[in-house]
C-alpha cells in the first residue's frame, strides 16, 4: 500500500506541472473499405462525415492530456462499429448486441515538441468482445463503445509510457 501511495503522490506532484496542450491529428482510409461503417438513418456520405468528426472531437479531447507541443498522430486502418445494421421494415437500424462487439485497427505515433518520435507502433488492433458486460458510465453519447475502446487505449498505452519518460 505504501507503494501505491508514493506512485500516487509522485502523480499528483509531476502531472500538474505539465503543460497539458497536446494534440491529435486522425488520418482516415476510404470509409467503404472499412468493415462496418454502415449508416442506418442517414446518408452515407453525412453518416461518414458524422463519424469521423466525432472520433476526431475525442481524440482531440484525449491529446489534451499530453504535454504541451506533443503530437498523437493515428491513422484508422479499419472500423468495425459495435451493432449491425439490419433491415427494421422500411428503414435500417442499428442492432447492438454482444456478438456484434466493436473493433478498431490503427497505426500511431507520438511526437514531442522537437519531432522526435516517442512511441509508435502498427498494426494496433482493439477490440472488447465484453463491451456490453461493462457499465456504461455517463450520458447516451454517438460511437459510445468505440470511444471508450480508444480511451481505454490511450491511458493503457500513452499516458504510461508518458509518465515513465518523465521519471
Amino acid at each position: 500500500m505504501n507503494l501505491v501511495k508514493k506512485i500516487a503522490t509522485t502523480m499528483c506532484i509531476a502531472l500538474p506541472a505539465l503543460a497539458h496542450a497536446g494534440e491529435s491529428v486522425v488520418k482516415w482510409h476510404d470509409f467503404n473499405d472499412y468493415r462496418d461503417v454502415r449508416a442506418s438513418n442517414q446518408t452515407k456520405s453525412s453518416y461518414h462525415k458524422s463519424v469521423a468528426a466525432s472520433f476526431e472531437k475525442h481524440m482531440a479531447k484525449l491529446a489534451e492530456q499530453l504535454p504541451k507541443d506533443y503530437k498523437l498522430n493515428v491513422e484508422i486502418t479499419d472500423l468495425d462499429l459495435a451493432g449491425d445494421v439490419r433491415y427494421g421494415g422500411m428503414d435500417e437500424i442499428r442492432v447492438v448486441k454482444p456478438i456484434y462487439f466493436p473493433r478498431i485497427k490503427l497505426n500511431y505515433s507520438l511526437t514531442d515538441n522537437d519531432g522526435t518520435v516517442l512511441s509508435k507502433d502498427t498494426d494496433v488492433e482493439l477490440k472488447d468482445m465484453g463491451f456490453m458486460d461493462k457499465i456504461k458510465m455517463g450520458r447516451d453519447e454517438s460511437f459510445y463503445y468505440e470511444k471508450r475502446l480508444l480511451t481505454e487505449w490511450f491511458g493503457e498505452q500513452i499516458l504510461p509510457f508518458l509518465f515513465l519518460s518523465f521519471t
